[in-house]
């Protein structure tokens, strides 16, 4: 008897576009249970997706530590993602289940072992944090809680060259916030630098298992002959990253199309 498939967790802040509710519609149905962790109510859901409140698990206020808000309250520019990097990690230290972002596209169910890591390659260097799962007493979630309780959230596990960025950005009178140094400081490249130091490299699936179009979202995006991509064992879903195309119509043709139809 096969074991029970994960649990899906993700989070997200604002509206939900086209496209990244065709990829929940998949999570669905793949058969996995999925909800969405928002810190406010998430109206027109697809059936089959919960919604949670994220105060509960990383508070609003966390964000602050990463640059203050707007006037209006609002978050600025890279914030939502880095506290997504930090929120994903809180999920797996409570259990929640396994981490997709809203752009994964499953193609077929994803199993997992509860005791081990679980990721892919993103790039030749660097593994991917849009698919991730790890045990709650596992080293990098313990790497993150550590740094969570941090005020200047200063990773000890930060590569030279981004150190000797922050130390000439600190010379020339710049910010004193890591965060304001790089857009995915805390996400692909601190996950990588832990799974090195961990000695959890070796685990990483191939690219392809996930992240097949992600540098290349023309193949989703646009009409192409993408036979090859949903029928290939290895391809277990598809990391779109849409760069502000969610709200875009699908062009005919295209791997979106084919989705949009068999995700309704």
């Amino acid at each position: 008897m096969s074991a029970p498939l994960p649990d899906v967790v993700t989070f997200w802040r604002g509206p939900l576009d086209p496209l990244r509710l065709t990829c929940l519609r998949s999570q669905v149905a793949a058969g996995h249970k999925v909800t969405v962790y928002s810190f406010e109510p998430l109206p027109q859901l697809p059936d089959g997706v919960g919604n949670a409140e994220a105060e509960a698990i990383l508070p609003h206020s966390f964000s602050e530590k990463l640059r203050p808000a707007q006037p209006d309250g609002s978050w600025r520019d890279w914030t939502i993602l880095q506290f997504s990097d930090f929120f994903r990690m809180r999920l797996m230290a409570l259990r929640a289940g396994l981490w997709l972002d809203a752009d994964v596209l499953l193609l077929k169910p994803i199993e997992i072992d509860p005791a081990k890591p679980f990721f892919a390659w993103e790039r030749p260097r660097q593994l991917g944090n849009s698919v991730l799962y790890l045990p709650a007493g596992h080293p990098i979630v313990l790497a993150f809680e550590e740094l969570m309780e941090q005020e200047e959230l200063t990773p000890d596990w930060l590569a030279l060259r981004h150190r000797l960025t922050f130390a000439l950005r600190q010379l020339r009178g710049g910010s004193n916030r890591l965060s304001d140094i790089r857009i995915a400081i805390y996400g692909p490249a601190s996950l990588t630098a832990l799974a090195r130091r961990t000695g959890e490299l070796h685990r990483a699936l191939p690219q392809k298992s996930f992240y097949a179009v992600h540098a290349d979202p023309k193949r989703f995006f646009e009409r192409s002959d993408f036979s090859k991509l949903i029928s290939d064992p290895d391809i277990i879903g598809l990391h779109i990253s849409p760069k502000g195309r969610g709200h875009q119509p699908p062009v005919a043709g295209s791997l979106y199309a084919w989705a949009a139809e068999k995700f309704r």
